[in-house]
Parts: C-alpha cells; sequence; structure tokens
C-alpha cells in the first residue's frame, strides 16, 4: 500500500510539476529585404510634345519563402520628368538564385494599378516583369538589368528599359498569431528564445496643412492642402530611426495629390521620456490634385515636439516643409498626430520591464470593386483597384486599420485611396478556421475623373476570414463607399489574402 500511494504521489508531483511549467511562444524568424530601384520610362507622345522620360522609382518590400523565391508588395511614385503625382501600388514575385558567395540572378514579376498626372495610364493595371544581375555586399546589394513596362488595360504606356536596385536585408522575429494577447512575466520571458535585445517602432496617425508658398501653382496659389496619412518609424540606434510616411489630401483643393516620403531623424527625449523633440528629413514623390510638382521629386524636413498622454501614447505637433529642391511647389506644413510607440521582439533593454504581450498583426492584399462609380465627366462604370491593408489588433476583437488603393481596371487608372478606421471581428469558430468582421474607414481619395469632391470618403463593410495555414488567410467582404462632396455612392466588394501574425509587446 505504501508503495502503491508513494507511486501515486510521484506522479502527482509530476503533474503539477509540467501544469506549472510556462510554454512560451515559439520565435520565428523570416528572411526579408527591402528594394529601393529605379527605371527611366520613355514616356509615349500625347498631350505633352517631346515629353522627357519619367524617373519611376520603388520601395518594395520581399518576404523570401525558402532559399531562393520571395513575395511581397511595393509602391512606385515619378520623381522626375513631367509627371509628378504618378503613382502605382503592385504585388513582387520573384526567384533570387546565387551563382556564388557574392554573385546572384533576380529574375521577377510586379503587377499593380496606378497612374495620374493625365498620363495615358488607361485603367491603370500595369506588368512589370525583370531579369538582373546582382553583387551581395553583406550588408547590401546592389543589382541591374532589363524590365519592361506596360499599362495594359487602354494604356499607351509601353516600352523596355535598364533598371537599378538597391536592397538591404530586414528580417524580422515573429510568433503564432493564435498567440495574440498572451501575456507572459518577464521572468519567464527570460528562460525563453525572446532574452534578446528589443526593437523599437513607431506608428502615427495624423493631419497636416500645406500652405501653398509663391505664384507658380495656377487656380491653387496661396491655398492650404488639407491632409491625412501615416508614419512608420523604426530606430536603429537609441536615438537614430528611419521612417516612410504617406499622405493623401481631402479638402482645399480638388481631390488627387498624395504624397509619399522615405527618410531618416534624431529623436530627443526630455522630462523622463515623457517629452520628444524629433528633427527629421526626407525625400520621396508627390503631385496630383492640380498640383504642379514637376516630376514629382520633393524634400521633407520637419521639426516635431511630442508629449505623452497616456502609457506609450504620445500627441504629436509637426512644423516643416515639403517642396521640390528648386522650389516650384514650395509649402509650410503644419500637422497634429497620435503616435503609439513599441518595444517589440526582445525583452533586453534600458527600460524596466514587467512582462510581455504577444500582438496580432495583420496584412491585407486584395481586389476592390466599386460598383457603377460615378464620374465627373466619363461614363460611369465599374471601378476596380488593388488594395493593401494593415490590421493591428488592440485585443482579441477590436483593431485600428489602414488602407492603400490604386485603381487598375474601370478607366481610372489616376484614382487612388488612403484611409484609415476601426473594426471589430468575432471569435474565431468552426474549427478555429472562420470568423466574420466589421469595419468602417475613412480618409482621402481622389483622381481618374472619380467624383469624390475635394477627396473625403466613408467606407463601412462586413465581411469573413477563413484560415487556410497558420500564418494565411482568406479573406472577402461587401460594403458601400460614400464620397463627402462628390457624386461617388456605391455598393463595393473585394477578396484577398492576409498574412497573419504576432509580435511580442514588452510592458512596464
Amino acid at each position: 500500500m505504501k508503495k502503491i500511494l508513494s507511486l501515486f504521489l510521484l506522479i502527482f508531483t509530476c503533474y503539477l510539476s509540467n501544469a506549472q511549467t510556462v510554454v512560451i511562444p515559439k520565435k520565428e524568424t523570416q528572411k526579408a529585404f527591402a528594394k529601393l530601384d529605379f527605371l527611366s520610362i520613355d514616356m509615349p507622345e500625347t498631350s505633352i510634345p517631346n515629353e522627357k522620360n519619367m524617373g519611376f522609382s520603388g520601395i518594395h518590400y520581399n518576404l523570401m519563402l525558402n532559399d531562393w523565391a520571395y513575395a511581397g508588395v511595393g509602391i512606385y511614385g515619378a520623381i522626375s520628368g513631367e509627371r509628378g503625382g504618378f503613382f502605382t501600388l503592385g504585388v513582387n514575385a520573384g526567384i533570387k538564385k546565387y551563382i556564388n558567395s557574392k554573385f546572384y540572378i533576380d529574375t521577377g514579376f510586379h503587377f499593380g494599378g496606378g497612374g495620374g498626372a493625365a498620363a495615358p495610364d488607361g485603367g491603370g493595371a500595369f506588368i512589370l516583369p525583370h531579369a538582373n544581375l546582382g553583387y551581395d555586399f553583406n550588408h547590401f546589394s546592389l543589382n541591374s538589368g532589363w524590365s519592361y513596362v506596360n499599362f495594359f488595360d487602354g494604356g499607351l504606356i509601353k516600352n523596355h528599359q535598364i533598371n537599378i536596385g538597391l536592397e538591404i536585408p530586414l528580417n524580422y522575429d515573429y510568433a503564432s498569431y493564435n498567440s495574440s494577447e498572451n501575456e507572459f512575466k518577464i521572468d519567464a520571458l527570460k528562460q525563453s528564445d525572446w532574452n534578446i535585445n528589443s526593437k523599437r517602432t513607431s506608428l502615427m496617425l495624423h493631419l497636416n496643412t500645406l500652405k501653398i508658398k509663391g505664384d507658380t501653382q495656377g487656380i491653387n496659389n496661396d491655398k492650404t492642402i488639407k491632409l491625412a496619412g501615416f508614419e512608420l518609424a523604426s530606430y536603429f540606434t537609441k536615438n537614430w530611426f528611419a521612417f516612410v510616411k504617406v499622405d493623401g489630401a481631402f479638402d482645399g483643393i480638388k481631390a488627387g495629390y498624395m504624397d509619399v516620403f522615405l527618410g531618416g531623424g534624431y529623436h530627443l527625449s526630455l522630462n523622463n521620456n515623457s517629452t520628444n523633440i524629433l528633427a527629421k528629413f526626407g525625400a520621396g514623390a508627390g503631385g496630383g490634385g492640380g498640383i504642379d510638382s514637376q516630376g514629382g521629386f520633393l524634400i521633407y524636413p520637419d521639426l516635431s515636439l511630442e508629449q505623452r498622454i497616456f502609457n506609450d501614447i504620445y500627441i504629436s505637433v509637426n512644423k516643416g516643409f515639403v517642396m521640390s529642391p528648386n522650389s516650384h511647389f514650395y509649402t509650410s506644413s503644419l500637422g497634429v498626430g497620435l503616435k503609439y510607440y513599441v518595444e517589440r521582439n526582445g525583452i533586453k533593454s534600458n527600460k524596466n520591464f514587467s512582462s510581455g504581450k504577444f500582438k496580432g498583426l495583420e496584412i491585407i492584399t486584395k481586389h476592390d470593386i466599386y460598383f457603377n462609380a460615378e464620374r465627373d465627366s466619363n461614363p460611369t462604370e465599374d471601378l476596380h483597384q488593388i488594395s493593401l491593408q494593415i490590421n493591428l489588433n488592440l485585443n482579441k476583437n477590436v483593431y485600428i486599420t489602414g488602407q492603400t488603393s490604386f485603381a487598375n481596371f474601370g478607366n481610372a487608372g489616376a484614382y487612388a485611396e488612403g484611409i484609415v478606421g476601426l473594426g471589430l471581428q468575432t471569435n474565431p469558430f468552426l474549427n478555429n478556421k472562420m470568423s466574420f468582421f466589421l469595419q468602417a474607414l475613412g480618409g482621402a481619395a481622389g483622381g481618374g475623373d472619380i467624383s469624390t469632391g475635394e477627396g473625403l470618403i466613408v467606407k463601412p463593410s462586413l465581411g469573413f476570414n477563413y484560415q487556410l495555414n497558420d500564418n494565411l488567410s482568406f479573406r472577402s467582404a461587401a460594403g458601400y463607399v460614400k464620397a463627402k462632396g462628390g457624386s461617388l455612392s456605391s455598393t463595393a466588394f473585394n477578396f484577398g489574402l492576409k498574412y497573419h501574425i504576432s509580435f511580442l509587446k514588452m510592458k512596464n
């Protein structure tokens, strides 16, 4: 009897020990790279006699699917020539195969939509295949070769050209999306793969105004452009960071203006990290909405003041300039934003963390259709768009979201959107495969003769997700889009793929 009791006690003790073991989600590493590329497009002669080549520059982010294949997304903008305000969005896929330790062959394909600046872009759909030879310098690589652009849906832009690209490895760590909202004490995390240096990231939603200076903009002289957009920054030291900033006009001028900037800055913290001063400088592309930005290349010097209002949330006020280098387009910028700082994917820092919580992140590529989209002058027809949406989960059922879309079919190549909002989603059911969501977005939209007035739209929708594997889901939704001050009032439908992961957010 004593032996039986002893055996039972041993089994029970082992059971309690195992039951109390904390299972930390596994840290995975995704190999990825960012790419900046440039190509000079020979433009057909249409409304501009002897038109110069359009300098077309892109920003891409690609995930390595295995040792040789990649896929991702990219956005292009005009930075030279005479089509400032010409923008596109698309998806990438390709093969990157090393010949030896340094040289590699990169063959790939980009499909997207967009246009603008009265260019002969048709419906906006285009293809851009390439075949390049590259050299790896360890921390970055350069490649160049042949490429071909074709705006095939009624557009006239079609030719071969040389392209050149710069690639920078940008890997990231993540955990399964199913781990989101699980929280762990710092002592438990110290025993896991997450016992590494944390990385700092910030996301800001903002409103900006651009007061046009000088007398080079015709009917837009002295007007104030109102814009909405977002800024994403990643810190590579305690004080230095890189950022990408995207804005679209919703009031003040005819709809259609947008700008995209890539840059860097310095962050100075005061008052026990409650007050921040940031100096930034960016360069990028902008134009549209009747704004004459010539080739489209713009610079963006800026100074921001931030004050903490709650934990990691700050209110930001910025003052700067958005201008072409020769001051043909010259504005004074003033804005306000709400910024969220995140210490992520590591517990080692100069801060004292008490715990970490895994937060869900979703990236969606999809095809949108607006049925019978009203035009200002052209006949009404359906509008098709390629869209990129990013969701950050606040908890398991609430998320904030941002979306950008560009026309690719429907005779509206210059139409684009930049909208933000809030969403609600159900807990998964049907073997944790299915969930429903409801979201409402609003922001800037215009171009392509779509009747959006000065650019403000609202866009509610209802849809579902169906999980295909740990990281991918099929996503579809139906809804409605309405322009304030314009005639656009259409039912909408979309479908696409959702890539979902979670990251470790540290808490003080």
